[in-house]
C-alpha cells in the first residue's frame, strides 16, 4: 500500500475536505463512517473513491491531507481535489457582492472537484428532485450492485460501474433499487456511451455553450444537469447550474438577472458572479444557502 501527505498550508487558500466533498458537487466519494451527507463534520474521517481501478483514501489530519492507495496516488489526489487551484486568486477576483463575500468567508477551503465524467453524468441524472443524501445513496447503490470490487488494506470497495456494466442493467432492476422514473434515463444514457454514440468527455474540447448543448443529447439531461457535469468534471469553471437554490438566489439577490429563459439567465448570472470563476461562486452560494451557515 502506498501512502503520502500533502501539507494543507502549502495550498493557496487551504483545503476543507468536508466542504469540498460534502457540498453537493460530488457523489463519487464515500465517507467510511457511513455518514456522508449526514450534515455532521467528522474531522478525521476517511473518504474513499475508486478511479481507473485504483482505490484512493484521503483524510485531513494534523494540518496535512493524508492519502492511501494501491498506487502512488498523489497526482490523482491533486487532480481530483483540484489542489493546484489558486483559491486566494479566485476569491480576490470575485465581484463586490455581499452574499458572495459572506459565502467565501464562511466556507474557506471549499474547492471544486474534478470527478470522472461518466459517473458525474449519471449522478446528476439521478439528482432530479432529490436531496443530496438520497442522490449519494443512489450512486453508492449503483456502485455496489454493478461496479467492480477492489481491495485495500483488507477492505472491499466498489468502483462506479462502467458504461457497459450499467447498460446491462434493466429498467426494472434500477426501479427496484429506488431510481424510480430516472431508471430508463440511466439505462439509455449508459447504452449511448457504451455503444459509442456519445461520451460526456467529448464536450471538453467545445466552447462552453456548445458543450452544454452537446451534453443535452443524453437521455434525462437538461441544461441544469449539463452545467453540473461541465462544472464538476470537465473544467468549465464559468458554468452556473440554475438549480433550486441558485434560482432562489436570483429571485432574492439578483432579480435583474432573470431573463425568462435558462440560456439568457445563465449568461446574466455568470457575468454577475464574475465570469471566469462564476462556477466557484455558484458552488459557494449553493452550499451557503442550502446549509444556512
Amino acid at each position: 500500500m502506498a501512502t503520502g501527505t500533502i501539507p494543507i498550508d502549502e495550498l493557496s487558500g487551504g483545503l476543507d475536505l468536508y466542504l469540498t466533498l460534502e457540498s453537493g458537487q460530488s457523489y463519487l466519494w464515500r465517507r467510511e463512517d457511513g455518514e456522508m451527507y449526514g450534515g455532521q463534520r467528522a474531522p478525521e474521517a476517511w473518504y474513499v473513491t475508486v478511479v481507473d481501478g485504483e482505490v484512493i483514501r484521503v483524510r485531513s489530519h494534523n494540518g496535512v491531507l493524508e492519502w492511501e492507495s494501491t498506487v502512488d496516488a498523489e497526482p490523482t489526489v491533486r487532480r481530483l481535489l483540484r489542489l493546484e487551484d489558486d483559491l486566494e486568486a479566485v476569491v480576490a477576483d470575485a465581484p463586490d457582492d455581499p452574499l458572495l463575500a459572506e459565502a467565501y468567508e464562511t466556507h474557506r477551503g471549499l474547492r471544486l472537484v474534478d470527478d470522472p465524467p461518466f459517473g458525474t453524468l449519471i449522478a446528476f441524472i439521478c439528482s432530479a428532485q432529490m436531496r443530496v443524501d438520497r442522490i449519494h445513496g443512489m450512486v453508492s447503490t449503483l456502485a455496489r450492485e454493478y461496479g467492480d470490487e477492489f481491495a485495500l488494506d483488507g477492505r472491499t470497495y466498489h468502483a462506479f460501474p462502467t458504461p457497459d456494466q450499467l447498460a446491462a442493467a434493466t429498467e426494472a432492476e434500477l426501479r427496484e433499487l429506488g431510481l424510480g422514473y430516472r431508471a430508463p434515463y440511466v439505462v439509455r444514457t449508459a447504452e449511448m456511451v457504451a455503444d459509442g454514440d456519445a461520451h460526456p468527455e467529448a464536450a471538453r474540447d467545445l466552447e462552453y455553450e456548445a458543450a452544454r448543448e452537446y451534453l443535452t443529447r443524453f437521455v434525462g439531461v437538461g441544461e441544469k444537469v449539463a452545467d453540473c457535469v461541465l462544472l464538476f468534471s470537465l473544467g468549465f469553471d464559468e458554468a452556473v447550474p440554475l438549480d433550486t437554490w441558485i434560482t432562489s438566489a436570483i429571485e432574492e439577490y439578483y432579480p435583474d438577472c432573470d431573463r425568462g429563459s435558462y440560456a439568457d439567465t445563465s449568461r446574466a448570472i455568470r457575468e454577475r458572479l464574475g465570469g471566469e470563476y462564476a462556477g466557484y461562486a455558484q458552488t459557494y452560494i449553493f452550499h451557503h444557502l442550502r446549509t444556512g451557515e
